[in-house]
């Protein structure tokens, strides 16, 4: 079938199985490029299908030769109906992992359940025996608790007062402004129960009940912070009380782990496309502005980039992992520096429908977005038929 991007709100409804085939193999030869990282060989990643999860998987197998095993929450294809891109994008991982010669498979199914948490610790015993990385990257915006049956959803809100401030639809260009009504009610709970970090501590529970961690293993979990334009909605909204549980709960799962000599860690990453990013009022604005001074200061990063240099300048240095005041590691640290910021505040103010194409990288952040899909990637011939039923090889 020729398969072509279809969008509802800020979500396409399609992706490309070449497209994201295209973007997996472009990630890997950028590790290989980068030479060999003396990581983790035993790697179980939480939400490997996109993203910084993604990114984790590949660097782990193509910078380090590790055996991985992904988790992830993918909608399978159907004839005439398209996958989801994560069931693409871990369908090439795995087809590209196993050319290599590296070990690959990958469970799909809610990371949240009971269930889904039996059937890893069974495939790593059987399998690796232990891990010592996992990686926990779940982006969801509701969570089943299995002890409780509780379902929680989160939401992103201010806390205590409206958020007024400029937007952009990435689609129009059309810069607008937008007020977003504070929490209420469980708001906060919610997004703390789903976001934060007792699922993280729930795995590492459940892998050390087992002795399936190796000695000296490492966790890390992904956060954000962000500058103090984005902060009302972002870093002092519902999400970042979530936020700030999960850089707590790194601290909680240290001590648990210190009869292992193990460590848990909260990577600080910088501000990217994301299906998530893209449906935050501000984000997008805020991006891409971002995109067009750290292209042009030629600092720009994206997933595979900032992971790479997590893994390589961060994690397996061979030295302790280097922390802020807090403990958290920043990869964040080009997005953060005080001469990209001002510029970025200076450009805030001047932003309106006219102007953005030339102050900011609307141009970039689109193509950011349509690639997510598997669309737009260089090479792939999107007119040509596609075969949308794609297996996943471990998973048939």
């Amino acid at each position: 079938m020729i398969i072509e991007p279809r969008m509802r709100g800020f979500i396409c409804t399609t992706s490309h199985p070449e497209g994201c085939a295209q973007n997996v193999k472009n990630q890997i030869e950028y590790i290989k490029s980068k030479g060999a990282i003396n990581g983790a060989k035993k790697v179980l990643v939480i939400g490997a299908s996109t993203g910084f999860g993604l990114a984790s998987r590949i660097t782990s197998a193509f910078g380090s030769d590790a055996a991985t095993i992904g988790v992830f929450f993918e909608k399978e294809p159907a004839e005439g109906k398209t996958a989801s891109p994560g069931w693409y994008n871990s369908a090439a991982f795995e087809t590209e992992a196993h050319k290599a010669g590296l070990y690959a498979k990958s469970i799909n199914g809610d990371a949240f359940s009971n269930e889904i948490k039996r059937q890893t610790l069974d495939l790593i015993k059987a399998d690796l025996g232990q891990v010592d990385l996992i990686i926990y990257s779940l982006a969801s915006p509701v969570r089943m608790n299995p002890t409780t049956g509780v379902l929680h959803r989160s939401v992103l809100k201010p806390i205590g007062d409206v958020f007024t401030n400029k937007t952009v639809d990435f689609h129009s260009g059309k810069v607008s402004e937008i007020s977003i009504q504070p929490s209420s009610g469980d708001d906060i709970e919610n997004t703390v129960a789903v976001m934060g970090g007792e699922d993280w501590s729930m795995w590492i529970d459940a892998l050390k009940a087992e002795n399936l961690l190796a000695p000296g293993a490492t966790t890390v979990a992904y956060s954000y912070i962000g500058p103090s334009l984005t902060e009302a909605v972002y870093r002092k909204g519902t999400i970042g009380r979530a936020k700030d549980h999960l850089e707590a709960t790194a601290f909680a799962i240290t001590e648990k782990l210190a009869d292992i000599e193990g460590k848990a860690f909260v990577s600080v990453n910088k501000a990217l496309v994301t299906q998530a990013s893209s449906a935050i009022p501000v984000i997008p604005l805020y991006i891409s502005l971002l995109y067009k001074i750290m292209k042009e200061e030629g600092i720009h990063e994206g997933c595979i980039e900032q992971i790479q240099r997590l893994y390589q300048e961060r994690l397996f240095t061979g030295k302790p992992v280097p922390v802020d005041e807090k403990g958290r590691i920043r990869v964040d640290d080009l997005e953060m520096r005080a001469d990209v910021q001002e510029k970025i505040a200076k450009l805030w103010v001047e932003a309106v429908t006219e102007n953005l194409s030339e102050i900011g990288d609307l141009e970039g952040y689109r193509k950011d977005f349509y690639n997510l899909f598997g669309f737009d990637v260089q090479g792939v011939d999107y007119k040509a038929d596609a075969n949308e039923m794609v297996n996943i090889e471990s998973i048939g």
